[in-house]
């Protein structure tokens, strides 16, 4: 594997607060809560990091609203690695400006694209999965992304279609990368069931290990707005007046779409680690206490003939009782209660439209 001085991570943590509303709100999106006493899941990401990458190579992107809470969090980094995008423009503008700051430094690094806000827990098993990660895109052509093996049909993920195995040489792994055939979007419920009575089919976890030199190259082929960007900013002279003029200008697309389903080499490699994206309430309760009749809570919770509830109370010195409901949400915090059905748990960012702005 390449040496730690070229190793980088590049950790996006922007995003809104809106699926975690009451308790999330636009300055304190879900990568900024404490949702399982365990330290936010920005922290989490971090710690996990500890001996992989050198804390003056972590770089964090996120905006303007959540830049004093992340820095708060990343205390530990140098506080030129904590960058605010000036706009939003979706993920490949967002990654093309984190190549753009760590080719700046580095030319020869190999870099991973890490989320904020997914749980993972076995933290030996994730570095030994992201040393092979990084060890193959050193010695290969290819982008290598992090697949998560399907545990059921979910409609919600994109998906990973493997190929054949990769040969890449002078590579001794323990975790054998695959060719990519496609990226498939979200399926319906059939198709997803049909991908897992197929095999070879992995979620997208939107996390990417790959050289400077390849993702440039490939960036410079299938993006060239993004790759003239980065061209751009390893040019500057001054990179925070370069990113305010120019990144806003940037078309806003996935990398997805216009990086890695166009990209002449991808390669995956199946994470053997744990891993939730906790994307609604829904996700958060499998790790809450079990209260009563498979109600799940955060707290001491009084019931009576309730059922399949989830309460997340996060304002002392209050209680939460229960009387003949069942399929509930129910959020408290300082300001705001949430009572929602369970069913509708994806739905809740929809209330951000109709929210009182200073609730938001």
């Amino acid at each position: 594997m390449s040496s730690s001085e070229n190793t980088y991570a590049l950790i996006l943590a922007g995003g809104s607060g809106t699926r975690f509303w009451p308790l999330s709100r636009n300055d304190k999106p879900k990568q900024l809560l404490d949702l399982f006493g365990d330290g936010t899941l920005l922290e989490q990401t971090l710690n996990r990091l500890a001996g992989l990458v050198p804390p003056e190579n972590i770089l964090i992107l996120t905006n303007s609203l959540q830049v004093d809470a992340v820095r708060k969090v990343a205390s530990m980094l140098p506080a030129e690695n904590i960058f605010a995008e000036p706009a939003k423009r979706d993920t490949a503008p967002a990654v093309a400006l984190g190549i753009g700051l760590i080719a700046a430094r580095n030319p020869d690094a190999v870099m991973m694209v890490l989320p904020a806000d997914q749980l993972i827990k076995d933290t030996v098993a994730y570095q030994s999965v992201m040393r092979d990660a990084l060890e193959i895109a050193e010695k290969s052509d290819g982008l290598v992304t992090i697949g998560i093996r399907p545990t059921w049909p979910c409609p919600s993920y994109g998906y990973i279609e493997r190929g054949d195995l990769a040969t890449i040489s002078g590579v001794i792994c323990q975790h054998t990368p695959f060719e990519v055939k496609r990226f498939r979007e979200k399926p319906d419920p059939k198709l997803a069931e049909q991908f897992l009575a197929e095999g070879g089919f992995s979620w997208n976890a939107g996390m990417f290990v790959w050289s400077l030199h390849t993702v440039i190259e490939e960036l410079a082929s299938h993006a060239p707005e993004l790759a003239d960007f980065i061209s751009e900013l390893r040019c500057s002279k001054d990179i925070a007046a370069t990113v305010a003029v120019q990144f806003p200008k940037l078309t806003p697309i996935s990398i997805d779409y216009a990086l890695m389903e166009n990209a002449r080499r991808v390669l995956n490699i199946e994470a053997t680690f744990d891993w939730d994206d906790v994307g609604s309430w829904v996700s958060i309760a499998k790790y809450l206490e079990a209260k009563g009749s498979e109600n799940r809570a955060n707290c001491a919770v009084s019931e009576i003939d309730s059922r399949n509830n989830i309460v997340f109370n996060s304002t002392p010195g209050t209680h939460i009782a229960l009387l003949g409901v069942e399929d509930l949400i129910i959020v408290q915090t300082g300001d705001s209660l949430l009572i929602a059905n369970r069913n509708q748990a994806d739905a809740i960012k929809k209330l951000s439209e109709i929210l009182p702005e200073e609730l938001l």
